[in-house]
């Protein structure tokens, strides 16, 4: 498999401070936005290790929970904290099992990257 531990773990730092900022109830700020956008670019990265790899349980597996937390953040990147709560409000705790199922996926992903011979470590 392809070394792809920065962007598991840009995914996991932004799906989990992603949601404590909608549950914190705070206002959409153009940072988040960019992590957002960022944390597609990573998703799309570890789509295509797992396509090279071959490995299409974890493919899918890992696409639908993506696609489950992206639902939720794709309304607060797009319309803000409002139109979040209109849409979701009432849903925070399918949006927390959604985000739980993705960082455990995550985790499985970081479990099977190759072996970094330490004289490379710089490279990553």
């Amino acid at each position: 498999m392809l070394d792809i531990r920065g962007s598991i773990n840009n995914l996991k730092w932004n799906t989990e401070h992603h949601f404590l900022h909608i549950q914190a109830q705070h206002d959409f700020i153009r940072r988040w936005a960019i992590q957002f956008e960022l944390g597609y670019s990573d998703f799309r990265t570890i789509q295509m290790a797992l396509q090279i790899d071959q490995n299409m349980d974890l493919l899918k597996e890992f696409t639908k929970a993506y696609d489950a937390v992206y639902q939720y953040e794709s309304v607060f990147a797009e319309d803000g904290l409002e139109a979040f709560n209109q849409k979701f409000g009432n849903q925070m705790e399918q949006y927390d099992k959604a985000h739980q199922t993705l960082l455990k996926i995550l985790d499985q992903l970081s479990k099977i990257q190759p072996e970094v011979d330490k004289s490379e470590e710089n490279l990553i």
